[in-house]
């Protein structure tokens, strides 16, 4: 009970813990429920606020979507524009579609498609590609539009100008491989030929002779195709009054589309004014052909202000886009055109590989004629392409003829000497004369007349190289074709009808055929070929060679006089064969118809010194001159020069220079027995011995007409050669030709001394007595010797068989012969009285009378020097130095043993003679 009041208060307390827990527990079931209706409340708010932002965030990427969308769309257009070949249209979506991936590149779907679009852009441009070397190889306006409209769009139109450059320069080098791989290895499988790894220059070195000439047509003709083409586009303007189905289908399309009602009026009416209808595109105000590149960049630049396709802008957009494309083919032209040149060299750099073949310098000059004919086509063609002269190619084609010249002209010089080592100097038939003509040498051949196509071209070259480089007159060419498809199609270069005549037909038709000329005094153009190709393979015949040609008549260009006739051997033939071909092929191969003048000029030397080997040598005349001595100065010197520019075929020589002697000593019944007939076989064969007096004289009559026959081609020859090169030729009329009068007249002295046998009489004369005392009424025996070995002379001369001319030409050499013999006697003679001096007089006039009983001509004359001589006894001391120098026909010894005998005979001083001597030798030095 103590604690009651605590227990009391307790109570209360619990009732009020009690109380206050029944409150809490109504507030927190309040409370409760008020945060259960909150929570539901603010989810309700959160959601509605979710969906609010969903919307949004939808309502936001809306946009983009449309723009990937479109994107898309872009991208197939791309596609399908490069598929259907619609690159102009391609490259007009381009630069947009860049530039919408350019505003959401933070997006990897946008990333990818940017990297598709270099993949696209290099796809693209190799279909391009495609389409340009499609054009290359085949030009079409329509396609080549293509090209530039899109290259312009891309601004790239530098860069299609040297893809343009480099394709047909990649073209040369693969069409002139593969041409000459096909024909080269065409005896080859397919696929070895596949698989043969040979380079142009190994291909070139290993083409045969018989395919040279395949082989160069072929590859003029793909070198003369690429000219063309190359030319068909740098001469292409796009100001050509083309329909509008020749545009390119974008231009074609875009104008349709855009172009209002009367915009299209207006072009209606533009187009029947002479103008082209104006398609819409978008691009500057104004171009210039300098800078296409420029304006295409602002074209394609996608910050660009203008719109794409604006319909009001059409009018001025589309003067602007004409303007572009004309810009892009003016610089394209432009640049093709001073690339040309580039074209040019590399074409002729393949030319001259192909050329260095070994196969040139073997083939026959048939053939080198044809191909140097096509090399000046070629060339012709090539300077009015690059509207320049072709300088560099000429000099490797001057080249190549030197070079084949040099072998031609040593085979040529070889079959001279082959003939002239055979030649026995009997003349050839009259028969047979008559059937040789020399129309080339003498200027009215068929050299003259027969001008081949490249000929005629050269006479318009420089009419072409005064056109303007834009139109450099290869349009011409254009026109006229290929001139290389035909002889290819023709095989020209393989008949085999020019190579079957053999020999036999040469020489069979040189008795037949007299008839090759027509009635216009020219000759056919198929006998200019044949002549050339005749000398070719017959050259070393001593016979003319001449195909007969039925249906057509010659008349000689020169008419044989019978003394002519009787004058020609099979040498002088065969030299002036050679010298007549060369005379044609002067105008056929006018690029070094110099080096034939030369060639004519070593023919006619080596004729002449083997001439004056055979028959003009001696080593010692009676008057006892050495051989230099006793020639002239002008035969001197002409055979100078001849060793100097023959030196190499005339040096070794030494078996043309027999001895001559032999037969002349021969009894005379076997002179004339080798004079009479002219054997078969002597006509191809020559013998080691000498030769007789006809054959001496054949050979100088001969000389002397192939001289005359020079003489009429010296006006013909100055008209082939350039101004500049005629002295060549005076030079060699002056120096050569001017000299065989003086060998003529050499041989004709020789053929005297040989055949007169006074050599010993000189002796004989210084022998005889002329120390007397007294004159009787006796000549001395050596005359009446003399007299009989004149006759003896003359005899064989009246039945030598020459002509009579000749006869008193001999006759007069004799006498000078005689009279030299006598002199040189006479100076030999030791001591002499006067009544000796009477006695030279005496036998001096016995042999006149004597020689004028025999011979119609007055002998005196030509013994003038004998009496002349004689008399010199009878000079004063103090003139034998004037006479001396008024008689230089006289030699030194001869005076020097007059004057010995005479200050002998006189008593001179030893003193006064030594002075007489030296002022004679003084004088005969200066």
């Amino acid at each position: 009970m103590d604690h009651h009041e605590v227990m009391v208060k307790g109570m209360h307390l619990v009732k009020e813990l009690e109380k206050d827990m029944k409150i809490a527990n109504i507030i927190c079931m309040n409370g409760r429920r008020h945060l259960t209706s909150s929570r539901n409340e603010v989810s309700r708010d959160l959601i509605v606020n979710t969906n609010s932002r969903r919307k949004q965030a939808l309502l936001d990427i809306l946009p983009v979507l449309t723009e990937l969308r479109r994107a898309q769309d872009m991208q197939v257009a791309l596609e399908t524009h490069v598929t259907e070949g619609n690159f102009f249209k391609a490259f007009q979506v381009l630069p947009e579609y860049l530039q919408l991936l350019d505003g959401f590149s933070g997006l990897l779907v946008i990333q990818e498609m940017s990297r598709g679009v270099e993949i696209w852009l290099g796809k693209a441009l190799q279909k391009l590609d495609s389409l340009l070397l499609g054009v290359c190889r085949d030009f079409k306006e329509t396609s080549f539009l293509t090209v530039v409209d899109a290259y312009a769009l891309i601004g790239d139109v530098s860069g299609l100008a040297e893809k343009i450059q480099s394709f047909f320069m990649q073209e040369v080098i693969s069409e002139t491989h593969s041409v000459l791989k096909n024909i080269v290895l065409q005896d080859l499988e397919t696929d070895e030929v596949q698989n043969t790894r040979l380079t142009y220059s190994d291909l070139c070195t290993r083409v045969p002779e018989p395919k040279f000439r395949e082989c160069l047509l072929a590859t003029l003709s793909v070198l003369f195709n690429s000219m063309c083409l190359y030319h068909a586009i740098m001469s292409f303007n796009s100001d050509h009054k083309v329909s509008l189905c020749h545009f390119s289908p974008a231009v074609h399309d875009e104008s349709e589309g855009n172009v209002s009602s009367k915009h299209v009026q207006h072009a209606d009416s533009s187009s029947q004014n002479g103008s082209l209808p104006e398609p819409v595109g978008q691009g500057p105000n104004s171009a210039s052909a300098q800078e296409p590149t420029t304006h295409a960049t602002s074209f394609s630049d996608p910050s660009g202000s203008e719109p794409r396709d604006d319909g009001s802008a059409a009018s001025s957009s589309g003067s602007s886009w004409f303007q572009l494309r004309s810009d892009a083919t003016t610089f394209v032209s432009q640049t093709l055109q001073r690339g040309r040149r580039n074209l040019w060299q590399l074409a002729t750099s393949r030319l001259s590989v192909l050329l260095s073949s070994d196969a040139v310098g073997s083939t026959s000059i048939h053939q080198f004629l044809k191909i140097y004919e096509d090399l000046n086509v070629f060339i012709l063609a090539g300077e009015a392409f690059c509207g320049a002269e072709a300088a560099e190619f000429r000099l490797k084609v001057k080249a190549i003829c030197e070079n084949y010249y040099a072998s031609f002209h040593r085979q040529n010089i070889y079959a001279l000497k082959l003939v002239l080592e055979k030649e026995s100097w009997f003349t050839i038939p009259p028969e047979t004369i008559q059937v040789v003509s020399f129309s080339g040498l003498v200027g009215d051949g068929v050299a003259l007349v027969i001008q081949s196509a490249s000929r005629e071209l050269q006479s318009q070259k420089s009419d072409l190289m005064k056109i303007s480089p834009k139109q450099t007159g290869f349009s011409d060419w254009i026109n006229s074709g290929n001139p290389f498809c035909p002889k290819i199609a023709s095989k020209e270069y393989d008949d085999p009808s020019t190579y079957e005549e053999t020999n036999e037909s040469y020489n069979e038709a040189c008795y037949k055929n007299k008839s090759s000329l027509n009635s216009n005094g020219r000759v056919d153009p198929e006998d200019e070929d044949e002549d050339l190709l005749a000398d070719f393979i017959d050259e070393d015949s001593q016979l003319p060679s001449r195909i007969s040609k039925p249906n057509h008549s010659r008349n000689h260009s020169s008419s044989w006089s019978i003394e002519e006739m009787e004058a020609h051997t099979g040498s002088s033939i065969c030299a002036l064969r050679l010298m007549d071909k060369y005379a044609r092929l002067m105008q056929r191969l006018d690029i070094i118809n110099i080096e034939f003048v030369k060639g004519i000029s070593q023919f006619f030397g080596i004729f002449f010194h083997f001439v004056f080997e055979s028959f003009g040598q001696q080593n010692t005349n009676p008057g006892g001159k050495g051989l230099n001595d006793a020639l002239g100065y002008q035969l001197k010197t002409a055979l100078t020069r001849i060793r100097r520019d023959c030196g190499q075929w005339v040096k070794s020589s030494s078996p043309f220079s027999s001895s001559l002697s032999t037969p002349l000593n021969m009894p005379l019944s076997h002179t004339d027995n080798r004079l009479n007939g002219i054997p078969s076989s002597n006509l191809s064969h020559v013998s080691s011995t000498s030769f007789g007096l006809k054959e001496r004289c054949t050979g100088a009559d001969t000389l002397s007409l192939v001289a005359r026959l020079l003489q009429n081609s010296k006006a013909h020859l100055h008209s082939v050669l350039l101004q500049n090169n005629a002295a060549i030729v005076d030079d060699f009329y002056a120096h050569l030709v001017g000299s065989v009068p003086d060998l003529v007249e050499q041989i004709h002295r020789t053929t005297a001394r040989l055949l007169l046998h006074i050599s010993g009489y000189a002796d004989r004369i210084a022998n005889a007595k002329w120390e007397v005392k007294e004159l009787g009424m006796e000549h001395n025996g050596y005359v009446d010797l003399l007299l009989g070995e004149f006759k003896h002379y003359k005899t064989r001369l009246a039945h030598g068989g020459i002509r009579q001319e000749v006869q008193d030409t001999l006759i007069g050499y004799g006498l000078e012969n005689l009279s030299e013999t006598i002199v040189d006697g006479l100076s030999r003679v030791k001591r002499c009285t006067d009544e000796g001096r009477a006695l030279m007089s005496l036998d001096f006039q016995v042999l006149i009378t004597g020689l004028q009983h025999f011979l119609t001509i007055n002998v005196k004359p030509k013994l003038l020097r004998v009496e002349t001589f004689i008399k010199a006894f009878y000079l004063p001391e103090t003139e034998y130095v004037h006479w001396a120098r008024a008689h230089p026909e006289y030699t030194k010894s001869q005076i020097m043993g007059l004057i010995n005998l005479v200050a002998t005979m006189k008593g001179w001083k030893r003193k006064t003679k030594l002075e007489v001597l030296e002022k004679i030798e003084s004088a005969s030095t200066l």
